[in-house]
Formats: C-alpha cells, sequence, structure tokens
C-alpha cells in the first residue's frame, strides 16, 4: 500500500460525499461476474486451539435499560484493576460482531449493520487481564464464537501504549479490542464505492462496544490515532490486504 498517497481538502470532502457511486460500473464488479464472495471469517490455522466462549443463553449478565446505557455513555480513559470475566468478554463480542443467522455464503446476518451484509472485519483482542484466559493477542471467530491464540507479547503493555501513540491507557485495560478490515470482502460487491461505508461500518460496532460496557460496569475509548505499522505488526497482518482500522481499550470503572 502507498505509504503516503496525496491528500487534499477536496479528495478527504469527496471521499464523505458518495459521488463515487456514480464512477462505478457495478455490472463490473466481482459479485456482478459470479466470483464467489470471500470467506466471512479468517480461518483459524492449523493445529491451533480454540477457546470456546460462554454462549448467550448461559451468560450471568445483569439486564441493561438501553436508555440509561445511552444517557450514561462517555469514553472512559481510566480503569480498575478488576479482571473481565469470560461471560462479560463472551458477551462484548457477541454485541459487536456476534452472529444472528447464516443465511448462505455471502449473507452472515449479525448484531451490528454492514453495508451489504459485508462486515469486513477481523476483531483481536489484547488481553491483560480476562479470568481464565492468558495474556496474549487472540482473533475472534464469530461463526463459531470462539477466540484463537495468535501470539504472545513480552512486555505487553509497553507495547500496546507504544502501538497507541503514547496513550497509556491502552496497556492499562483488561482487554483492548484491534479491529483490522479485510476490504475485498466490501470490494467484492460495491468496487470504489466500498471505503466510504466500511468507514461507516466501524462506527457501527464500536457504539455497540460503548452501550454494552454499559451493562458490565464498565467503559472503553475509542482510539483513531495510532502507529499503523506497529499495530498491524503486532496483530500479524500485511498490512495492504488487511490492516488495523480502528481500536478500543475495556476496563472495568
Amino acid at each position: 500500500m502507498k505509504r503516503n498517497p496525496t491528500i487534499t481538502t477536496d479528495s478527504g470532502r469527496y471521499f464523505l460525499t458518495d459521488l463515487i457511486r456514480d464512477e462505478v460500473n457495478f455490472y463490473l464488479t466481482e459479485q456482478s461476474q459470479g466470483v464467489a464472495p470471500p470467506p466471512v471469517q479468517k480461518p483459524a490455522q492449523p493445529h491451533s486451539t480454540l477457546l470456546e466462549l460462554p454462549r448467550r443463553d448461559t451468560w450471568n449478565i445483569p439486564s441493561c435499560d438501553l436508555q440509561e446505557a445511552m444517557a450514561n455513555r462517555k469514553s472512559h480513559r481510566r480503569f480498575i484493576q478488576e479482571p473481565l470475566s469470560l461471560d462479560e468478554l463472551a458477551f462484548l463480542l457477541w454485541a459487536t460482531q456476534g452472529v444472528r443467522t447464516v443465511l448462505h455464503e455471502a449473507a452472515v446476518l449479525r448484531t451490528v449493520p454492514s453495508a451489504g451484509c459485508r462486515h469486513p472485519f477481523e476483531t483481536y483482542l489484547a488481553v491483560l487481564n480476562v479470568t481464565g484466559v492468558e495474556n496474549g493477542i487472540y482473533r475472534y471467530l464469530p461463526i463459531d464464537h470462539a477466540l484463537v491464540l495468535e501470539k504472545q507479547v513480552t512486555n505487553f503493555p509497553s507495547h500496546l501504549t507504544a502501538a497507541t501513540r503514547g496513550q497509556s491507557f491502552s496497556g492499562q485495560a483488561a482487554v483492548t479490542f484491534i479491529w483490522s478490515v479485510i476490504p475485498v470482502r466490501t470490494e467484492w460487491r460495491y468496487a470504489e464505492a466500498s471505503y466510504k461505508v466500511i468507514a461507516l461500518d466501524a462506527g457501527h460496532v464500536c457504539q455497540n462496544l460503548y452501550l454494552a460496557c454499559e451493562a458490565i460496569g464498565a467503559g472503553t475509548c475509542a482510539i483513531a490515532a495510532y502507529d499503523q505499522v506497529f499495530v498491524d505488526e503486532l496483530i500479524g497482518v500485511d498490512g495492504r490486504d488487511e490492516f488495523a482500522v480502528y481500536i478500543a481499550p475495556v476496563g472495568k470503572v
């Protein structure tokens, strides 16, 4: 990916419009050409051990009034050193990328909306303080509702602080959500019209995290200022076909 593309006020504002849709020939998209859709979930590596997460009907999660959650929602950058339970982590993952129904290979309905039902994100977790889960970088497998350990990191909190350009609360959280995007999932249907809607989709995901945190006495703060190369290396992605787009540390408050 070109590191320093030319960006101007006009090009930035153009990105926020939907004028690009008039320039795309939708008869030539991969979907229209009969190309099979990209997988809805990046597979785990062979011989990986999956950590199955508690299912919704077994959670010990208190009910939460939606109006109260919306009224009380705010960004938190200070957390107490109380762990998240596995039930709570499973709930947050379900709230942000949980699968409701698999209709077919190109349509998996989730707990958040996504343009064209494309859901281009993968969820990585930097786990520091979750009961019963060893510290490390994990990835959520929404179809399986399970975690796969991707790697373990020495000096983990300092790595997270450096990755978020000195925002130390990311290394003090119980778990830091790192969302990557696989653009081809959306490009398959929308070609060059994909990029604005991918950005919009990321907002849907993180807002659900904010509201879900209210139900468990936790808080989060969305981070869009991070070291791109550092974060991509931390979660083990190539920076072109998959790269980090959004970060949100979570902890008890």
